[in-house]
């Protein structure tokens, strides 16, 4: 077996949950060697009971964080397709708009956050956009780049049987685009999380903050805090294999040869 041969799927998830496990035991060590202080670091043992105890209301604002993640990311989606498919099929709407696609990135969070909700309000819509303007990059740029790769000799083969440029579109550079487009959007799951952190703390309202409003009440129940994390991370893990998935799904090809098959 060569660095590059696939892993027995047994193999693969032993070594998924191996990870994990050896590093919560280390964690668990360090803060009961070192006698960290709980309300600084408490320890995964101490989490988990908060998991537990607490499980009603962390459940709670799980769904309404979820709910944040999940439709900013569908927006995010169609919104950086359709960018990605305007920008390679445009080079006006690309000199237009690729710095502003750019720029949209680099405005600071505590900064943007503030005026969404001004115009929008306490509600969902705030942290939907907050979500969707932070998420559509990685999946405008992967997009772009794929469209950009495409076979030429595959698209002056069309061109010679007389494909229209849809055709073409349909037909050779969407399809090449899509496990491009999936693999954004992994990426856009990871910081979409943290982008409804910061959309809950900017339009907190009490009783309906979801995640981000149990982290930013928690004050000295630091464990309460990281059992709120612990869940948007394994949130994040469960969207992402979701959506590979989705990825082996909607572009079987793409993935032969990758999972031994």
């Amino acid at each position: 077996m060569n660095d590059r041969s696939p892993l027995p799927r047994p193999l693969r998830v032993l070594l998924g949950v191996l990870g994990p496990l050896l590093l919560l035991g280390g964690w668990q060590a360090y803060v009961r060697i070192a006698g960290v202080d709980e309300i600084l670091l408490p320890a995964p043992t101490t989490v988990l009971d908060t998991l537990v105890d607490d499980r009603a209301l962390l459940w709670e604002a799980f769904l309404r964080t979820a709910q944040e993640i999940l439709f900013g990311l569908a927006i995010a989606l169609v919104v950086g397709a359709l960018l990605a498919v305007a920008m390679h099929l445009s080079r006006v709407v690309r000199a237009t708009l690729g710095p502003l696609v750019v720029g949209s990135q680099a405005i600071p969070l505590p900064v943007l956050a503030p005026v969404l909700v001004f115009w929008l309000g306490f509600g969902l819509q705030p942290k939907l956009a907050i979500v969707a303007i932070i998420c559509f990059f990685p999946v405008t740029i992967a997009t772009l780049d794929a469209l950009d790769r495409t076979d030429p000799d595959l698209d002056r083969l069309l061109r010679t049987m007389g494909a229209s440029r849809w055709q073409r579109m349909r037909w050779v550079e969407l399809p090449a685009a899509l496990p491009a487009a999936i693999s954004g959007a992994k990426v856009s799951v990871a910081i979409g999380g943290i982008a409804a952190i910061f959309a809950e703390y900017a339009g907190y309202e009490q009783g309906r903050g979801g995640l981000g409003g149990v982290i930013q009440t928690a004050q000295l129940d630091t464990a309460r805090a990281f059992a709120a994390v612990a869940i948007l991370a394994a949130f994040a893990i469960v969207t992402t294999g979701a959506l590979a998935g989705l990825g082996r799904l909607l572009a079987p090809w793409a993935h032969r040869g990758a999972d031994g098959r």
